[in-house]
């Protein structure tokens, strides 16, 4: 037993002792360069990463009149309308021999525009003119012989009763003479009423009648007889009359400041102002009508146009004293549709809010806007029509 033990020991004496394996993880530098890695990545991502944000021009909405008394403005519909306008035709009845003028050509105060056959007339003149030449023939004979049997009867060489037969006869012949004389100024007159001329300068807009045909006055035209021959406008006389509602006439003033809008040419302001109100209401439509003179005449306004007319008027009778105060912006921050328009306000976060608003006059650089946004909100100004409430938008001022 002793040796077995010995053994045991000297075996256990021979072991090797080995201490455990341990695996060596990464080191400290590895993980700092994976950080630098993502970092360069994420911002290699932010910066080449496509921006959805639609990139627009923002303006800010200035409050209009800020130092006026009134201020507000009030629109109206009406049409172009000559104060002097007038349909030519002859004083008698006869048959139009020659016609002068073409719509759109210009015409001198004065000048010839029409002419009527004017051989029985002139007939009628030669004749008057020959009874006239007579009727001063026997004139001069008895006022010779009147005046010899008064020489006669101063010396007693004639009896009274032949120089009062005398008398009769010149008084007779003088007679005679007027009446010649009057027949031959209305021969004259009737010739020149063969020839019509214009009575002020203008532009002929209608031609009526065609040479050969027969024209008459009004009171006496009637069937296929034309009353007319041509119509001719003064161009300089040309105004807006526009129907106002009778419960904003108030707000209207004679020699207000107003702005005219043609539907021809709606970008174009054109500075009017009221010339008068007149003094009656139409029952049926409940307005009144306002003569509004233009200032600055150009030859694209024409008569029957339709016109809208706005004017810068007196605050309303009763109206508070400070009135909410109206915003005026560039015309491509608004969609127009009407009397009413959208807009887009940028928010803080630089989203877009789409509102609607209430359109006041209107003019080729700005809109008023009567309500709907305040001084100092930011809109976007250009190209609105690819927005949507809610877009993210990237703001350049």
């Amino acid at each position: 037993m002793t040796v077995h033990t010995d053994k045991s020991s000297l075996l256990d004496s021979l072991k090797i002792e080995r201490e455990p394996v341990r695996h060596k993880g990464p080191s400290p530098i590895f993980y700092s360069a994976v950080v630098a890695v993502l970092i360069a990545a994420g911002a290699a991502g932010w910066y080449f990463w496509p921006d959805s944000r639609i990139p627009v021009h923002v303006i800010t909405a200035a409050q209009e009149g800020a130092g006026g008394g009134g201020g507000a403005s009030l629109d109206a519909s009406g049409y172009v309308v000559a104060r002097r306008k007038a349909t030519l035709s002859a004083k008698i009845m006869g048959k139009v021999s020659e016609v002068n003028f073409q719509e759109g050509q210009t015409v001198k105060a004065g000048e010839i525009v029409a002419r009527l056959d004017d051989t029985n007339a002139a007939a009628a003149l030669q004749q008057a003119q020959a009874q006239r030449i007579q009727a001063q023939a026997q004139f001069e004979n008895a006022d010779r012989y009147y005046k010899r049997y008064q020489a006669l009867k101063a010396q007693n060489a004639v009896s009274t009763d032949l120089v009062e037969n005398q008398r009769i006869l010149f008084d007779t012949a003088r007679t005679q003479l007027g009446g010649a004389q009057a027949q031959v100024a209305f021969a004259e007159a009737a010739l020149r009423d063969t020839v019509v001329r214009s009575p002020f300068a203008g532009v002929v807009t209608v031609r009526v009648a065609q040479v050969g045909e027969v024209v008459a006055p009004q009171a006496s035209g009637g069937g296929d007889t034309r009353t007319g021959i041509l119509t001719i406008v003064d161009m300089d006389s040309l105004e807006v009359q526009v129907d106002v509602s009778e419960n904003y006439i108030e707000r209207v003033q004679v020699g207000g400041a107003a702005v005219i809008h043609l539907d021809a040419f709606p970008d174009w302001d054109i500075p009017a102002s009221v010339i008068a109100i007149i003094p009656t209401a139409d029952q049926s439509k409940g307005t009144v009508a306002v003569r509004v003179g233009i200032k600055s005449k150009d030859p694209r306004i024409l008569p029957n146009m339709a016109a809208r007319v706005g004017f810068m008027t007196m605050p309303e009778k009763g109206a508070a004293a400070q009135a909410a105060p109206r915003v005026s912006v560039p015309v491509n921050a608004v969609i127009v549709n009407g009397k009413t328009g959208t807009v887009f306000l940028v928010g803080s976060e630089d989203k877009v809010e789409k509102r609607d608003v209430a359109l006041g006059l209107k003019t080729a650089q700005s809109v008023t806007i009567l309500s709907g946004i305040s001084a100092g909100d930011r809109l976007v100004s250009g190209d609105l029509d690819k927005l949507h409430d809610g877009d993210k938008v990237k703001v350049a001022e």
